[in-house]
């Protein structure tokens, strides 16, 4: 077992300190006076590293992990945690799934081991299996009466022709209706292992006492597993990038519950496997939309009134990242503001930006640095994040620095780089006529 203190990079504003277990849990752990503590665990599983046939699995088994224990009759963890005034939760993305915990300092020894034992020793029981999967499928039903998320689906199959992250989390229908209790054991026996895990401790215990509690809670349910621990298919995380647009792909979409058109770009970026190329796309997304002062939002929507509103997002995800921009907007302005859009980027390639907004961006993201690191859920949110997707929590805590040395050459190299105003992905949503 092996301690690392991670030095404080920003304002002395962070020191945790990574604790390695011999069997290949990765412990996080960090004191921060206030009256709360927060584990989280983050699991290197989500609808990506799935195959097509059981699309849907993680975000599944995330639902069943709560759904009951040899030990813990279902409901039960649940009970205990809201008797303590706690808080519990989890989320299942394309890259990661995490749960968490948030309790008094005083609990945190008592019910650190119940968080262990439902991810650990989950009973995916067949009736539960059964009542849960009438859940899931309900959720998926409701995600496609979202109007939001029926867009940014069909904008991300635009952006990937192969890779999963054009996939679900929830996965489809008819595959959750044929998924069975053993594919889900067998799922969680290859993937719930410490080697997959990086758990997140943070609050206001002494870092030795928040090491020592996360690890014998998790040595000793991890020791009493029933079942073997298969090893992780080999390979199956390396993903390849799909390669740029090399034209202007279009797909318009007619829906009859629109009431305004919706207009969204895409373009392939760099993800978290390339996270130097990322910083500059990063502050380009700001710099577009981010205020009113912004180039979009002031041209578009404050001085021309085009559109209703408009965001841009550089979404990175863990083996690509996807530039994406969104407006919603009346339908006969369409063509103009994909126009005026393609317009401000070039401008971008061939005059670069300002210093003015360079100042402003560094502002920006050193005040939400700060702002994000307040809560002991922010900063395990932070850490785990990094740790599990890059294997490396240096990036978490260096970010504010990478985007102030960027400046305006920087700046532009990447908008010409990568957003190619003649080359990429269109979709426009239409109300019904």
């Amino acid at each position: 077992m092996t301690s690392t203190l991670i030095p404080a990079t920003h304002k002395n504003l962070n020191a945790p300190t990574i604790h390695q277990l011999a069997n290949g849990l990765t412990i996080i752990a960090e004191h921060l006076p206030v009256e709360a503590v927060n584990l989280s665990i983050w699991l290197n599983v989500g609808s990506a590293l799935e195959s097509q046939s059981i699309n849907g699995m993680a975000h599944f088994l995330e639902h069943i992990i709560f759904k009951g224990t040899p030990k813990l009759p279902s409901g039960e963890f649940e009970r205990r945690v809201e008797q303590q005034g706690a808080v519990m939760n989890a989320a299942t993305s394309q890259d990661y799934t995490n749960f968490y915990i948030t309790t008094a300092p005083k609990d945190f020894a008592q019910l650190a081991p119940l968080q262990w034992e439902v991810l650990l020793n989950p009973s995916i029981a067949d009736e539960a299996f059964e009542r849960e999967r009438s859940v899931v499928l309900e959720e998926i039903r409701r995600s496609h009466d979202n109007l939001n998320r029926r867009c940014y689906r069909r904008a991300i199959e635009t952006a990937f022709e192969k890779l999963p992250y054009r996939r679900p989390v929830l996965g489809p229908a008819e595959i959750i209706s044929q998924l069975t209790p053993q594919q889900m054991r067998d799922f969680h026996r290859t993937w719930y292992q410490p080697t997959s895990m990086t758990a997140t401790v943070v609050g206001n215990l002494p870092v030795a006492e928040l090491i020592d509690i996360v690890t014998d809670s998790f040595t000793e349910t991890y020791n009493q597993k029933d079942s073997e621990i298969s090893p992780l298919p080999p390979n199956i995380c390396e993903l390849t990038p799909e390669l740029p647009f090399t034209e202007i792909v279009r797909h318009e979409v007619v829906d009859d519950t629109l009431q305004q058109a919706r207009l969204i770009m895409v373009w392939r970026v760099p993800g978290l496997t390339e996270l130097h190329e990322t910083y500059a796309l990063d502050v380009l997304a700001t710099i577009l939309s981010r205020g009113k002062t912004s180039r979009l939002v002031r041209d578009l929507r404050e001085e021309r009134g085009l559109v209703y509103s408009i965001g841009v997002s550089n979404m990175s995800y863990r083996h690509q990242g996807v530039f994406y921009i969104s407006a919603r907007l009346s339908q006969e302005n369409l063509a103009e503001v994909e126009t005026a859009i393609a317009q401000h980027i070039r401008n971008i390639q061939q005059e670069s930006v300002t210093a003015a907004e360079i100042q402003r961006i560094r502002t920006l993201v050193a005040n939400r640095f700060i702002f994000a690191n307040e809560t002991p859920s922010d900063r395990a949110n932070l850490y785990g994040y990094y740790q599990s997707m890059m294997g490396d929590l240096v990036p978490a805590l260096n970010y504010p620095q990478h985007i102030q040395a960027l400046d305006a050459v920087d700046i532009q190299q990447a908008a010409s780089k990568y957003l190619s105003t003649d080359a990429y992905g269109v979709v426009t949503f239409l109300p019904k006529p």
